[in-house]
């Protein structure tokens, strides 16, 4: 902790933690990157605008990151800190004569607008009115204060403390602090047994053996690239771009056919993101020549405790979870491998992502930029309705925004939708490394190996390989 002035205030600052490392560093040596996520949450009824105005304030008031600023002091070093609570002007904009088509493109123009950096608010908050009887609120925040599962608790506790204020139903639950989380996690990183028990383990976890790269699109990229550079052998592939122009396609699974998958889930007790995982590396092996090595980078939460599930701010770290699977394994057994791997890495998450990167270029040297994974993704189980069975039972609808780039070739989010909990699949994909229709032809066969594998869980993946 360091004391610095802040415009004549002398406020308590704390260093970066490594997940918020992640995305300074991002914008750092890619100017052209814009860390700001946009979501709309919109509900189907006549909204009292005063009483959500309220309501957003109140949340200002529970959520700490949704006044967390940052200062860089005399030696260029970034801090961090909260400042005290402000009712910021909470505009309305009305978009019930327009398409709603063109709200949705006007809010996607909000989102790529970048904050200020320095002393400035790092989120802002719109109401909104939208055609067909939706209102709602519009909410820009930059990634380096908020993930989705805060933004996700945010848009929660506003619509619960609204639907208190209207109907008087129960406020929402209190939250917790987000400065104690930060020493935590500060403490850990500061070279603590614990950090050094896990930065064991993943360099152990590096030298087993060089991963191969397998490509969403094929093995056009990393054949290219040997030729470039005269190396058969190399497994690596640069995926790093100077156009991060990006843009998002969303694909709906019909309620039905995400409710099958979800009971395999449940009557295999495996977790969905095993099952999408499974997925995933399936369809990298067919396309990839039927490569038994995949790599797919998955988003860890770190939402564990009480703490750190309710204190807000972003703490999302990805790792690579690698499998090496023979023809004649079962896709439900493949599913179990990735389900142990998944808690292998877990138990060692908090160390940092940079840091891991770092270690695994010193023990297989490639050029700057270089992966071995093609793909990240994360499934985000958290729904509105989770833990609020008392509030009236209203139609509504929720959107995540493009802000127009992405440093990375292909993102996949999975998320239920509010409306009948189905499973939307959303791409965000550079547009230089891959076009929409790529996109819909790999969710084609996503959902092929998908519903291969749950229709009969002995079937092994060989069999699946040939089936699609």
């Amino acid at each position: 902790m360091k004391e610095l002035n802040v415009n004549g205030a002398v406020m308590k600052c704390y260093p970066l933690c490594a997940a918020q490392k992640l995305h300074y560093y991002t914008i750092k040596f890619c100017p052209a990157q814009v860390l700001c996520i946009g979501t709309g949450l919109y509900v189907q009824q006549d909204v009292d605008f005063g009483l959500l105005k309220q309501a957003i304030y109140k949340g200002y008031e529970m959520f700490e990151t949704m006044r967390l600023r940052f200062i860089e002091d005399e030696n260029g070093e970034v801090f961090q800190y909260i400042t005290p609570f402000e009712e910021r002007d909470i505009p309305l904009c009305d978009f019930s004569d327009r398409s709603e088509e063109d709200a949705h493109n006007e809010m996607r123009k909000w989102t790529a607008l970048p904050f200020a950096r320095y002393n400035s608010p790092m989120n802002q908050v719109i109401m909104i009115k939208l055609p067909n009887g939706y209102n709602g609120i519009y909410l820009k925040v930059d990634h380096m204060t908020m993930d989705s599962s805060a933004i996700v608790g945010f848009n929660r506790a506003v619509l619960e403390t609204y639907c208190s204020l209207r109907y008087g139903t129960p406020m929402p639950k209190p939250l917790k602090p987000y400065i104690p989380q930060l020493e935590k996690d500060l403490a850990y990183e500061a070279d603590s047994p614990a950090r050094k028990r896990d930065e064991e383990f993943w360099l152990n976890e590096i030298k087993k053996s060089e991963p191969m790269y397998t490509d969403f699109a094929g093995q056009g990229r990393l054949l290219t690239q040997r030729r470039e550079n005269n190396n058969p052998n190399q497994k690596w592939a640069m995926v790093i771009s100077r156009s991060p122009e990006a843009s998002i396609s969303v694909f709906s699974l019909e309620k039905d056919a995400s409710m099958r998958l979800m009971k395999f889930c449940e009557l295999n007790n495996v977790p969905m993101a095993s099952l999408l995982l499974m997925g995933l590396r399936t369809v990298l092996s067919k396309f990839n020549d039927d490569e038994k090595d995949v790599s797919v980078k998955s988003c860890v939460a770190r939402r564990g405790t009480l703490s750190e599930k309710y204190s807000g701010g972003t703490r999302v770290h990805f790792f690579p979870v690698r499998t090496i699977m023979e023809p004649d394994m079962t896709f439900l057994d493949g599913i179990h491998m990735i389900q142990a791997e998944q808690s292998r890495i877990f138990r060692h998450a908090n160390y940092d992502p940079i840091e891991y990167m770092a270690k695994r270029r010193e023990v297989y040297p490639t050029q700057p930029g270089a992966s071995y994974e093609s793909i990240s993704l994360t499934y985000q189980p958290l729904t509105i309705n989770e833990d609020t069975q008392e509030m009236p039972d209203v139609p509504y609808k929720s959107m995540w925004y493009t802000n127009g780039v992405a440093g990375q070739p292909l993102y996949l989010t999975v998320m239920h939708r509010p409306e009948d909990n189905g499973l939307n699949f959303n791409f965000e994909y550079r547009k230089d490394a891959v076009t929409e229709y790529e996109m819909e032809y790999f969710y084609y066969y996503l959902c092929r190996v998908l519903f291969r594998g749950i229709e009969d869980e002995n079937r092994t993946i060989g069999k699946i390989l040939e089936m699609i």
